[in-house]
């Protein structure tokens, strides 16, 4: 398959942004997508949706084989027809690519999980041949596992992994997807922060899920009784709160 050289297409596309003296912001709102997806596409970093090739080719005052080729096209007429199949090929390979890649992740995402539960029901069942009770596990497991493990299932098997265009062009620091509501004062959601802000939801969620029975266990074998019984609401709200503050970290560094 013929392969599009993706440096050589960002720098010919920002020469000609810069000719039609448009900056990304601007360029970006012309086509109804984000200034990040523009300067991703400059850098050569990804290729814009065969969907956009035309319009952004006739904002640009060029051809979309000139566009994919990355250089003017002075003769037209001459143009090998077999050249330009090419490169439309090698366009619609790389959105292939990039959905394919999609996929990839997210079965990488429900693998995890998986292994998760799995870690956890073993834990569970280590915990009650060791003597510990089904009573005990309720009282002082249950809850924090439970919620770890539902947005957990949220970060990875149900959440959009790409916040629609009104997102990257208004401030916007709260998110909804069916029942599940995120508001983070401070934070602006975009798709640039927004896939850090994922990773940092999985990796909190699925390593408390799998470490808070660890930290049961310890607790109960180092310790006094009563430093469980009266830290419990602590451990517990420390292990599912404090979910917010690697998303916060993850939103600000990133936005």
């Amino acid at each position: 398959m013929y392969e599009i050289d993706n440096q050589k297409f960002g720098v010919f596309l920002t020469q000609l942004r810069k000719e039609k003296n448009l900056t990304q912001k601007e360029l970006a709102q012309k086509l109804f997508v984000s200034d990040k997806a523009v300067s991703k596409w400059e850098r050569g970093l990804s290729m814009p949706d065969i969907a956009l090739l035309f319009p952004l080719s006739d904002l640009l005052g060029v051809t979309v084989t000139e566009l994919l080729s990355g250089q003017f096209i002075r003769e037209p007429e001459h143009l090998n027809v077999r050249e330009v199949e090419k490169l439309v090929t090698g366009t619609i390979g790389l959105s292939t690519k990039e959905r394919r890649e999609r996929k990839e992740r997210r079965k990488r995402h429900i693998a995890c999980y998986l292994a998760c539960l799995a870690v956890v029901a073993v834990e569970t069942i280590i915990l009650l041949a060791l003597g510990f009770t089904y009573r005990e596990l309720l009282e002082d497991l249950a809850v924090t596992e439970l919620l770890c493990l539902l947005f957990g299932a949220w970060f990875c098997l149900f959440v959009k992994e790409t916040l629609p265009t009104y997102y990257d062009e208004n401030k916007i620091s709260s998110y909804s997807d069916g029942i599940f509501r995120m508001n983070l004062a401070g934070v602006r959601f975009n798709n640039s922060n927004w896939p850090h802000i994922l990773r940092a939801g999985r990796v909190w969620t699925l390593s408390v899920a799998v470490l808070f029975p660890l930290l049961y266990f310890l607790i109960a074998q180092l310790f006094p009784v009563y430093v469980w019984e009266s830290g419990r609401l602590y451990f517990s709200l420390t292990a599912c709160l404090g979910l917010f503050v690697p998303i916060i970290v993850a939103g600000k560094r990133y936005e």
